[in-house]
């Protein structure tokens, strides 16, 4: 059963980018193929990821670049529940893309809705897709943990990015901040039937 959900950007990321390194050496990991990569339309997009995890049931979500809006856009979503958590690497700001790549993006406005899900967001000092007053704008809205990795341009391979082994240790850190984060947040129906358990047991033992 897939785990990982992996989330390329514009122009989807080519061989020899960390997550190409990322499928093959995650098994149960799985690209989220879209229908066209340079030119991206927001419903396609979140159509069909949200296609894939209804597919593949609870997944992690690995993103990069335009991927992270992706899977921010989703916050509003029935699919959001799908969502176990979110690595979200190098996320661009859509007015700075969108002037860096004339007519190609068609992704409406930068999410900025509290996430509903674990996040790590992992940013850089000198990312030309994401000003760094921006980065920490936008983390402070989805209310995510963020990650500088210093001057690592756009995390990409430009930036000298192939298999970057640093980003399988983040998972798995967003992997235990997930599994605290279901053990603390009980539902709450759940969370009454244990603290009535816990009373009557309270009462036994006097």
């Amino acid at each position: 059963m897939t785990s990982t959900l992996i989330l390329p950007g514009l122009n989807g990321s080519d061989d020899g980018h960390w997550q190409r390194f990322w499928l093959k050496d995650d098994k149960e990991s799985r690209l989220v193929e879209q229908d066209d990569w340079k030119s991206p339309k927001v419903e396609a997009w979140t159509d069909r990821l949200e296609e894939v995890l209804v597919q593949e049931g609870p997944a992690y979500i690995v993103a990069h670049s335009l991927g992270c809006l992706l899977a921010a856009k989703c916050a509003d979503r029935p699919s959001a529940r799908l969502i176990k958590g979110a690595l979200l690497v190098a996320p661009c700001d859509l007015s700075t893309t969108e002037r860096l790549h004339p007519g190609a993006i068609h992704f409406g406005r930068m999410p900025t809705r509290t996430l509903p899900f674990p996040t790590i967001t992992v940013g850089s000092l000198n990312d030309i897709y994401m000003p760094l007053e921006s980065l920490s704008l936008y983390s402070r809205l989805w209310k995510t943990q963020v990650r500088n990795l210093g001057p690592a341009g756009h995390i990409n391979i430009e930036s000298g990015f192939g298999r970057w082994t640093g980003g399988y240790e983040l998972l798995s850190l967003l992997k235990m901040k997930a599994k605290a984060r279901r053990n603390y947040e009980l539902p709450p129906a759940q969370n009454a039937e244990a603290l009535a358990e816990q009373a009557i047991k309270s009462g036994m033992s006097h």
